[in-house]
C-alpha cells in the first residue's frame, strides 16, 4: 500500500462502509487522511435521508475520520438509492471532480463487481474507468459487501470475494477491533431489517475468520457478468443484468475513448 496522499473510499449507500471498517481504522491509526463519498441519497421508505447520513458519519468518526471529510454526494446530485446506474454521467461528473481535489491518492478503495446490489456494480464500473485514466489502478482496491451464492431469496454470502476478481489480500482483524467493528454494525438502527439479515453472517465472519480482504480492479472484468447465475439483484428483482449492461453502454457512449475500460 502506499502511503503519500489521502486514502479515498467510495460508497453506494450508507453503510457500505462496513466491508472496509478495518482499513479505515488503521489508516487513520496511521496518520494517513482519510476521505469518504457516498453516491447515492440515503432516502428510504422507512429511514429520511438526513438519518443514515448520521449514523454513517457517526460510525466514520469512531473510526477517526473528521467530520469534513465525508461527502453525501448522491444527496446534492439527487441520486435516489437503487437508481445509480441510471445516473453514470453524474457520478462520472462528480467523482472526477473528487479526486481532482486530493491531489496525491494513497489507494481508492470501491465497492466490488460482485452482482450485490446494482449501484455497488455501477458505482465500481465508474470508478474503475475514472481510476484507468488517472493511472491509479495499480492503486485501487475492491471490497465485497455481498453477493449470491445460489442460495434461497433473501439469503447471500457476505464479505466473500469472488474468485474471478483476483488475488484476495486479506487483513487479520485484532480482537478487540472485531468487537468495535461488530459494534459499528448494529449502529444502523434506520436499516434494521436490511441488518436483520446482515449481521448474523458478518458476525460469523468476524468470529471464525476474523479477516477483512480487498482484491485488485481489472477494467475487463466490467465488461463482463460478474458470475455465473442468477444476481443477487436478480433474485430480489431489483434490478437485471440486461438492464445493467444497457445503462454501462450509454454511458460508455457519452465518454471519450481514453476514460473507458480496456482502451
Amino acid at each position: 500500500m502506499h502511503t503519500d496522499g489521502a486514502a479515498l473510499f467510495l460508497f453506494a449507500h450508507q453503510d457500505d462502509e462496513f466491508g472496509v471498517l478495518q482499513h479505515i481504522a488503521d489508516y487513520r491509526r496511521d496518520g494517513v487522511p482519510v476521505a469518504c463519498a457516498y453516491l447515492t441519497d440515503g432516502q428510504a421508505r422507512r429511514a429520511r435521508a438526513a438519518r443514515r447520513n448520521a449514523e454513517s458519519r457517526a460510525v466514520l468518526g469512531r473510526l477517526g475520520v473528521a467530520p469534513r471529510a465525508i461527502v453525501f454526494a448522491g444527496e446534492a446530485l439527487g441520486i435516489a438509492d437503487a437508481s445509480l446506474p441510471l445516473q453514470l454521467a453524474a457520478a462520472h461528473a462528480w467523482i472526477a471532480r473528487w479526486l481532482d481535489a486530493h491531489g496525491p491518492v494513497a489507494a481508492l478503495h470501491i465497492p466490488a463487481w460482485e452482482g450485490g446490489h446494482q449501484d455497488h456494480d455501477a458505482l465500481h464500473a465508474v470508478a474503475v474507468a475514472l481510476a484507468q485514466q488517472r493511472g491509479l489502478l495499480e492503486r485501487t482496491w475492491q471490497f465485497s459487501l455481498y453477493r449470491a451464492a445460489g442460495l434461497s431469496v433473501p439469503l447471500a454470502r457476505v464479505l466473500a470475494p469472488l474468485a474471478a476478481n483476483g488475488r484476495v489480500l486479506a487483513r487479520h482483524i485484532p480482537w478487540h477491533d472485531r468487537m468495535r467493528n461488530l459494534h459499528c454494525c448494529l449502529s444502523y438502527p434506520s436499516q434494521a431489517t436490511t441488518w436483520l439479515l446482515l449481521f448474523p453472517p458478518v458476525l460469523w465472519h468476524y468470529l471464525v475468520y476474523g479477516v477483512e480482504a480487498l482484491q485488485p480492479v481489472a477494467p475487463a472484468r466490467t465488461l463482463e457478468r460478474p458470475h455465473e447465475g442468477l444476481l443477487y439483484y436478480e433474485k430480489r428483482r431489483f434490478f437485471t443484468w440486461p438492464k445493467m449492461q444497457l445503462a454501462l453502454d450509454a454511458w460508455r457512449a457519452g465518454c471519450s475513448s481514453d476514460q473507458l475500460p480496456g482502451s
